[in-house]
């Protein structure tokens, strides 16, 4: 591409995006004293990037059907707050060739690639044809109507998007037909397009990707590769730059060779912009070209890190025109980055939803911005108060290290999240710690298949002992009794339990994930005395935090209450528990063999009827939330004596959706 290049002077930017991405990209037009523009649907009204802005635009209803992909409300949008350029951020409608049309056919600048690379990139069946007659190597592709045994297991993907949505992996062809039909549910409902293809599935392997950034005056850069490898359901968790398989082959070409065919693929489609080329490699360093990503991606800040660019500043560059440096920037250090989401990964990553209280980050240099040394950067999309919704991701924040070596990386990163105070909702956090301090991901050894491997029960165990899930029981329990005291209208200078005579122990119960821990304490004339745990030995308690010498260490921790939550945070680690009443009210139990609903949703199938035998682990129905569905199943044999649900029905977290009985009552009541 050559000739004369006209540049155009954005001045006002909106983001048709929400959460972090939003935030990351006003952070740069900020430092560059560019305008910004948000848009936000009823869900998102409170929302950060919406605090954010120089101007908001609702975008009424609170799917994203309704608000973040609808172009011409968002294109309406721009022009009501006077914005000249629109930047999609990733996600919803930022590999969508008609929004990118639209938005250059309204007047307006577009901070991507051109419409046609969209649209030759955005097929992924047409894409690997392309990059097949360009020499890249590519994986099969398969006809799901001639897929056979020896076909499997196969992987069926969104033809559409990304991020895991729309991907299922089959290894019984019996189970094809209902994969496909739901992974085209899931991709319609994420990207408004249901059309989905098979491909041979590698059960492991390595996902390598290659940043490219190219401009319209034919420079194309290739800024360095990612590992991307440790996954869930399809979708990253764990990213870092560079690869620790592209170091330890460095010395065979590979990186060369990554970065000349992600060259030759930008090439091929006259690529302008930021993109990325991904890559499933094995351990001798052959690799498969799968997708190119025609937009930012959410780990970007790790290649940020590693070569000093700020690659939203550069989106914006190249799309007033300006020409890239002939000569690529070298990488330099290490950066690792974890997606911190509001789910539970030891029940089959249920996601939450809720309020999160607190989110703070020690060793936090900035926030958005690149790390120039030895540090953590948060990329959040929430803040203290934010409320995460059923109807997006659940993903709240990503935590990146940066440091001289790989190792480093690492662990300055774990100790960050240890460190973390995170308090409302359960997350991934303990996951990504576990992950970042396992042997095997500090050996480089971080394949596709990394949590089958080393298992998700052991990986997703607490980072905090057992003793220290207990004395933090304790810290509350004696931090309530100081709020107590502090709230009393009169001997508010009398310590709780005190007596002028020995008394009874006072008795606090709580309750965490795990288990309900009785402390029982005592107020005598020397102090505080913790019953069957002389190993604590209170110095001082407050309301919001706890001095004690714990085994004669010093240890200190803090207290935080919203409600009935208590939330403790420590050197030793974290723990959330809820403070149980004294009596409790017998209409409040739930029936044994109780489906709750784990989120709030929308029941999309029900596969039973009252009277059915069901057998452990057998679908029940499945939910819908947070663009993923979620099966409801059987949590024993029996039959379903109760069904409070039909499809199509919303549903609020905690509903009892169906109740499953044991089958020898269930007959005999009957007879």
């Amino acid at each position: 591409m050559t000739g004369e290049i006209t540049m155009h002077n954005i001045t006002s930017v909106l983001v048709a995006n929400r959460g972090e991405i939003a935030r990351r990209v006003f952070a740069t037009c900020r430092r560059a004293g560019i305008n910004t523009v948000a848009v936000f649907s009823d869900a998102d009204a409170n929302a950060p990037h919406v605090a954010e802005a120089d101007a908001a635009v609702r975008l009424p209803g609170n799917t994203p059907g309704e608000t973040y992909l609808r172009s011409d409300a968002i294109i309406a949008a721009a022009k009501a707050a006077g914005a000249d350029a629109i930047h999609p951020g990733y996600g919803f409608l930022s590999e969508n060739a008609d929004f990118a049309r639209a938005v250059i056919d309204a007047g307006l600048r577009w901070i991507g690639p051109p419409v046609k690379a969209i649209e030759l990139m955005g097929s992924k069946v047409e894409s690997k044809k392309m990059m097949d007659a360009a020499g890249v190597p590519v994986l099969k592709k398969l006809d799901p109507s001639s897929v056979t045994e020896a076909d499997l297991p196969v992987l069926i993907k969104a033809s559409a998007g990304g991020g895991g949505r729309g991907m299922r992996v089959v290894r019984n062809v019996a189970e094809l037909q209902d994969q496909i039909e739901g992974a085209q549910r899931e991709a319609a409902s994420a990207f408004g397009d249901p059309t989905v293809f098979c491909e041979r599935y590698l059960e492991t392997g390595r996902h390598i990707e290659v940043q490219v950034m190219a401009d319209e005056h034919g420079t194309v850069w290739s800024v360095g590769e990612r590992e991307c490898s440790i996954q869930r359901r399809h979708q990253k968790v764990v990213e870092e730059a560079p690869s620790p398989l592209v170091e330890k082959l460095v010395d065979t070409g590979m990186r060369d060779r990554l970065f000349e065919a992600a060259q030759l693929a930008a090439k091929a489609i006259d690529y302008v912009g930021a993109g990325t080329v991904e890559f499933l490699a094995d351990e001798s360093g052959h690799f498969y070209f799968l997708e190119m990503n025609t937009r930012l991606q959410v780990e970007h800040p790790v290649t940020e890190c590693t070569t000093g660019l700020d690659l939203v500043q550069l989106q914006i560059d190249v799309a007033e025109g300006a020409a890239l440096p002939a000569e690529q920037p070298a990488m330099r250090g290490h950066s690792i980055e974890v997606r911190l989401y509001a789910e539970d990964p030891a029940q089959d990553w249920q996601p939450q939803s809720g309020t999160v209280h607190h989110l703070s980050v020690p060793g936090t240099r900035n926030e958005f911005e690149v790390l120039t040394e030895i540090g953590v950067r948060l990329d959040s999309g929430v803040t203290d108060g934010s409320v995460v919704s059923v109807f997006y991701d659940p993903m709240l924040a990503k935590v990146i290290s940066f440091a001289p070596t790989r190792r480093q990386a690492a662990q300055v990163l774990a100790n960050a999240l240890t460190g973390m105070k995170l308090h409302g909702l359960v997350t991934n956090r303990d996951l990504l710690v576990n992950i970042l301090r396992h042997s095997a991901f500090l050996a480089g050894d971080t394949d596709t298949a990394f949590f089958n491997t080393h298992g998700l029960d052991t990986l997703s165990q607490p980072v905090t002992s057992p003793e220290a899930h207990a004395w933090s029981a304790i810290a509350a329990a004696l931090a309530d009794a100081e709020e107590e005291r502090g709230n009393a209208k009169v001997q508010k200078r009398i310590p709780a339990g005190y007596r002028n005579m020995p008394s009874q122990t006072q008795q606090r119960d709580y309750a965490s994930a795990t288990d309900t821990i009785e402390v029982k304490y005592q107020q005598t004339r020397s102090g505080i005395t913790v019953s069957d745990h002389s190993d604590f030995v209170v110095v001082n308690a407050q309301p919001d935090s706890v001095i004690a010498d714990v085994n004669g260490v010093r240890r200190h921790f803090s207290v935080a209450r919203y409600g009935d939550m208590r939330c403790v945070d420590s050197p030793l680690g974290h723990a959330t528990f809820t403070a149980l009443p004294r009596f409790i009210d017998p209409s409040t139990a739930v029936a044994a063999g109780s489906l709750l609903a784990p989120m709030p949703g929308s029941v999309i199938r029900v596969a039973v009827e009252v009277g059915d035998t069901v057998t452990l682990g057998q679908p029940i129905l499945w939910l819908e939330a947070m663009k993923m569905e979620h099966t409801i199943a059987a949590p024993a044999d029996g039959v379903v004596t109760e069904l409070n649900v039909q499809a199509g029905q919303q549903v609020d977290v905690g509903a009892i959706l169906a109740v499953v009985g044991d089958a020898d009552a269930a007959t005999s009541e009957g007879e």
